[in-house]
């Protein structure tokens, strides 16, 4: 899976020198502070007021960096996404060593980065509705996960491990699909909800099922 660019347009992360400007700090500043408030209370009862006095700034600072609330969640959920495919590596490219346990590394990987940063995830869930940035975003990045997957599945149908049947694209979506839905369930405590210390486990049991129907998957 592949860095998805920061929304802000920055250098986040990778390349960035050790030493940051002013105005990078404060920049991380209101990041810090949205995300600190998300845990607390609803992105719709968050202020601009609220994310300055927060940063240490004015009001009209904080328009130098962001040009309005909605713009501080979209970096916000750019940062995660980045963290995400950062942490999910290369497992889907080792996974025919022991297929298990790679698909159960990569839902941990990816459940550990949204779990660290679930205030976010709970509020763009939130405002895909009605934020029509948030909802591109996030089509454009499930598409790519869809994409992975879907890859992965081909491969591994092509060495024999699992059976055909679905389209392999149509069941990369059932089950990244799932996962979105049992995740929020899992954070939000919305409606039956998988107990999140059983949630890896048992996400990987479907994709194991869906994946392989039933045969156990040898290693390469």
């Amino acid at each position: 899976m592949t860095p998805a660019r920061t929304a802000s347009g920055s250098a986040t992360g990778r390349g960035r020198r050790a030493a940051r400007s002013t105005g990078d700090e404060r920049e991380l500043a209101i990041l810090a502070t949205a995300e600190r408030l998300l845990r607390q209370r609803a992105f719709a009862d968050i202020s601009i007021d609220d994310l300055a006095r927060g940063a240490g700034i004015s009001r009209p600072t904080f328009y130098f960096y962001f040009p309005a609330k909605d713009a501080v969640l979209l970096t916000l959920l750019d940062r995660v996404i980045e963290e995400a495919d950062a942490a999910a590596g290369d497992v889907l490219e080792r996974l025919a060593e022991d297929p298990p346990a790679r698909w159960r590394e990569l839902i941990h990987r990816f459940h550990e980065t949204f779990g660290a940063h679930r205030s976010v995830v709970l509020a763009c869930a939130q405002v895909r509705g009605t934020n029509a940035e948030v909802r591109r975003l996030w089509a454009a990045v499930l598409e790519r996960w869809v994409h992975a997957i879907e890859t992965a599945i081909e491969a591994e149908r092509r060495r024999g491990a699992a059976p055909g049947g679905v389209a392999a694209r149509d069941l990369a979506i059932a089950l990244n699909s799932m996962n979105e839905r049992v995740w929020y369930a899992t954070f939000a405590g919305d409606g039956p909800a998988v107990a999140e210390g059983d949630v890896v486990d048992v996400l990987r049991d479907v994709w194991l099922a869906a994946i392989y129907r039933g045969t156990p998957p040898p290693p390469a």
